[in-house]
């Protein structure tokens, strides 16, 4: 287990101090924050920190964290190095990042802020692909738990023809619809302290549970750090699209600018934004050592499900009661994914078209339409043998897809006020390329060898690095 400790260690130490770093070049101060200075009763809403902090990690942190370390730790122990330090430099970054800058920015969305800090043209194209990632995310986030909890608890048959597959839908639906329409504090303020205990509880028992069983876990000494996946995926790009929520995600930042309208002082913004992303790289290791114990063991293989994998882990490790706990827990957390990201959409539609939210009926009919792109999604992934893959392939590669916008993003703010951006740029170039390589190559995109996908993802990568560093000199010089 000492690369696994090891991992943790650098992400709770490194998460302090990175994050100590960040806050100081951010500066909190005393100015109102967008909650206060614009409380509208419906989205603009002060509420207590410990209630922001706790709907900020139940909102980030859906299936990502669980499904993507489960089926990123076949490409063994590098998952617990590669997972923390991507989280401390990458991920909690660039949700602080966005939240502390949509709070300087009057509570404005991430298409309000690409189209400040990176123009109208990209505010454009981001548009077209944060819809699609809100789409997607809505009806992979009532799939997943939905099958789950059938399946899991239920003990029943989640094929398409069984009827209580589509009343456990419909019941996840209506619970969106309400989340959607009702003000932000009356609805998911008052159930999120619930969710968030039974997230606690299980994430802790799992955690506990690898030490009491005593999981056999790789070291990376042992086995390199190549990447030993067992049908020969390339760890880079692969991994990092995988395991995209416990590492980077870009739906995260629709997150963070959505809290940032709920936030009552500056000062709360790294527990709120950062701690709550190291939150979730934590949970994220906790599922990846699980997984590779139990795969060690012999309970499961490279060619089990992940959702039957969280089964298998949590009934081991916690027994009848405690498994059920836990599986409810992994339920609860997409869930409390899918409601925001639904009402973030929502909001974004309705600063686009400057639609006045603060009436029920505008609310509503917005609302109704986004519903229904929502439903034919889930429909057409439940009606189709491959649908759901395809649906899952797209969300995971459109969600890093939005994280390089925000980095953009983040890198012209620093620029503009003189702060050291190269911490923005570094990752952004990253994940540039993992985005270009793993679509050109992937069967879903462009089909082509890795090598000219790696050239090519290359070329588009310095391309992106030298476009943002022009538009962000000359958006300076402009000030």
């Amino acid at each position: 287990m000492i690369t696994f400790i090891t991992g943790l260690i650098l992400l709770i130490c490194g998460g302090a101090a990175y994050g100590a770093l960040c806050q100081r070049i951010i500066s909190p101060d005393d100015r109102e924050t967008p909650a206060v200075r614009l409380n509208d009763g419906v989205d603009f809403v002060p509420m207590k920190k410990w209630k922001n902090s706790l709907i900020q990690l139940l909102n980030i942190a859906g299936t990502g964290p669980i499904l993507g370390p489960i089926q990123g730790i076949l490409f063994g122990p590098v998952a617990f190095i590669t997972i923390p330090v991507g989280c401390v430099i990458g991920g909690a970054f660039h949700d602080y990042m966005c939240g502390m800058i949509s709070a300087r920015s009057n509570g404005a969305q991430m298409p309000s802020l690409i189209k400040q800090f990176l123009g109208k043209r990209t505010y454009v194209v981001y548009n077209i692909f944060v819809c699609l990632l809100m789409l997607l995310v809505g009806a992979v986030f009532i799939y997943t738990p939905g099958d789950l909890f059938v399946t899991q608890i239920l003990k029943a048959d989640n094929s398409i023809s069984n009827p209580v597959v589509w009343l456990v839908y419909g019941a996840i639906f209506v619970y969106y619809i309400i989340a959607t329409l009702f003000p932000i504090d009356k609805i998911i303020g008052k159930v999120y302290p619930i969710f968030g205990g039974i997230l606690i509880l299980s994430a802790v028992g799992v955690f506990l549970g690898l030490f009491i069983k005593g999981y056999p876990l790789d070291e990376i000494w042992n086995t390199g750090v190549s990447g030993l996946h067992p049908h020969g995926l390339h760890f880079i790009p692969v991994f990092f699209v995988t395991v995209a929520c416990g590492i980077v995600s870009g739906f995260h930042s629709t997150q963070a600018t959505l809290i940032s309208r709920t936030m009552g002082h500056e000062k709360e913004g790294r527990m709120t934004f950062y701690n709550m992303m190291i939150a979730e790289g934590f949970i994220a290791m906790i599922w990846a050592a699980a997984a590779m114990g139990v795969m060690n063991f012999g309970l499961a293989s490279a060619e089990t499900s992940a959702t039957e994998v969280v089964g298998i882990v949590s009934k081991n490790l916690l027994g009848s009661v405690g498994g059920i706990i836990a599986i409810i827990g992994v339920i609860v957390l997409p869930i409390t994914s899918g409601d925001t990201a639904l009402r973030s959409l929502r909001l974004m539609t309705a600063d686009a078209f400057k639609i006045n939210q603060s009436k029920r009926r505008s609310r509503l009919w917005l609302s109704l339409v986004i519903f229904a792109a929502v439903a034919s999604l889930l429909i057409f992934a439940k009606m189709n043998s491959g649908g759901f893959n395809i649906l899952w392939r797209y969300f995971a590669w459109a969600n890093q897809t939005i994280a390089v916008f925000a980095f953009a993003m983040i890198t012209v703010y620093m620029m503009r006020h003189k702060q050291p951006f190269i911490m923005s740029l570094i990752p952004g170039m990253f994940y540039m390329f993992i985005i270009s390589s793993f679509i050109l190559n992937a069967a879903i995109g462009f089909n082509l060898p890795w090598n000219a996908s790696y050239i090519t993802g290359g070329i588009l990568t310095v391309l992106y690095a030298i476009a943002v560093v022009y538009y962000g000199r000359r958006a300076t010089n402009r000030l």
